[in-house]
């Protein structure tokens, strides 16, 4: 099973990120608020920031609204890109 990251917990992501969860894989998540307590229960792991996130998983998925959502949760100073390493993979939805 790959390590998963899930980064954008609304109303789109809650629901992706917990059919990874049942589909067995180990899953670091963040978001802006609180993670939501039924993907907690089911195993997700919480991470205190996106650069966490991507230092933990090798596949990183992001679900936020909009392109500068995008942008701050890649490029910031605590972003995605700060966790990266060779061969890792972000898929932006």
């Amino acid at each position: 099973m790959a390590t998963l990251g899930f980064i954008g917990l609304g109303i789109m992501g809650t629901p992706m990120a917990g059919h990874l969860l049942a589909g067995g894989h180990t899953l670091y998540v963040h978001t802006r608020s609180k993670v939501p307590q039924a993907l907690l229960d089911a195993g997700a792991k919480p991470c205190a920031s996106n650069a966490e996130v991507a230092q933990k998983a090798d596949i990183i998925f992001t679900m936020v609204p909009d392109t500068p959502d995008v942008q701050k949760v890649l490029f910031a100073d605590d972003g995605v890109a700060q966790g990266l390493t060779p061969g890792k993979i972000v898929v932006d939805m």
